[in-house]
C-alpha cells in the first residue's frame, strides 16, 4: 500500500493517494481543488482511479470533484448521505453536480485491488463525517487532528458526538497512522497521550 499526500486548495487541505502497489488501482480522498494539479500527479502514479473517496462535504475537500469525475469518468464517488447536500449548509452541495453520486455509511467495505477501505461514520464536524480505515492507516478527514479536532461550529457539527468519534477512534486497538483532512499526520498512539481533544473524550487528564 502506498499513500501520497499533496495540499491543494486556499486553506491547505491534504487530497490523498491510496494505490495498491499489486493491481495498481488508486482511490483519490478528498480531492479539495486543484483538479488539474492532482490528475497530473495521478497520470506521474499511473494505474487506474477506482474511486474519489469524500470524508465530509466541506467545500475545501470536494472542490475538485466535479471536474475530476469528468477526466475520469470510471472513477466512483462516494460520500456519507448526511453530507450529500453540503455537510447541511450551503458550503458546496455536491448532490446534483455528479452524476451517480453514491453513498456509503458504517460498516460498508471497499475493495481495492487487495486493500479493504472500511468506513466508521464518525459524525460531530458533519453529520456525514466518516473515517475510512485501510490496513493500519485512518484517513480521519476533519474529525482527528494533530493535537487538536474539527470544528463543530458549522451549521450540522455537534461537539457531544464529535467526542463521540474521537472516543471511538481513541479506542481502536493498537496503533495507526493518522491521515487527517488539515495540518501534519500523526500516529494514533501519539494523540492518545498528547491531543487534549482526544484525552477528554476518552475520560482522561
Amino acid at each position: 500500500m502506498n499513500v501520497s499526500m499533496m495540499q491543494v486548495g486556499p486553506i491547505g487541505t491534504n487530497c490523498y493517494i491510496l494505490e495498491d502497489e499489486t493491481t495498481h488501482q488508486l482511490a483519490v480522498i478528498d480531492p479539495g481543488d486543484e483538479a488539474e494539479r492532482i490528475q497530473e500527479t495521478l497520470r506521474q502514479l499511473g494505474g487506474q482511479v477506482k474511486y474519489i473517496l469524500l470524508t465530509h462535504g466541506h467545500y475545501d475537500h470536494t472542490t475538485a470533484v466535479p471536474d475530476l469525475k469528468k477526466a475520469l469518468p470510471q472513477a466512483q464517488v462516494y460520500i456519507h448521505q448526511a453530507d450529500a447536500n453540503g455537510a447541511g449548509s450551503a458550503l458546496f452541495p455536491l448532490a446534483g453536480q455528479v452524476e451517480d453520486l453514491k453513498s456509503y455509511d458504517e460498516g460498508d467495505v471497499l475493495p481495492l485491488g487487495n486493500l479493504n477501505i472500511q468506513v466508521l461514520h464518525t459524525p460531530g464536524h458533519s453529520p456525514g463525517s466518516v473515517t475510512l480505515k485501510v490496513e493500519d492507516v485512518l484517513f480521519t478527514g476533519d474529525t482527528l487532528f494533530c493535537g487538536s479536532c474539527g470544528r463543530t461550529d458549522l451549521r450540522g457539527g455537534s461537539y457531544a458526538q464529535i467526542m463521540q468519534s474521537l472516543k471511538r477512534l481513541g479506542e481502536l486497538e493498537g496503533n495507526y497512522h493518522v491521515c487527517p483532512g488539515h495540518d501534519v499526520t500523526s500516529t494514533l498512539e501519539r494523540e492518545r497521550k498528547n491531543n487534549p481533544f482526544l484525552r477528554e473524550a476518552m475520560g482522561q487528564r
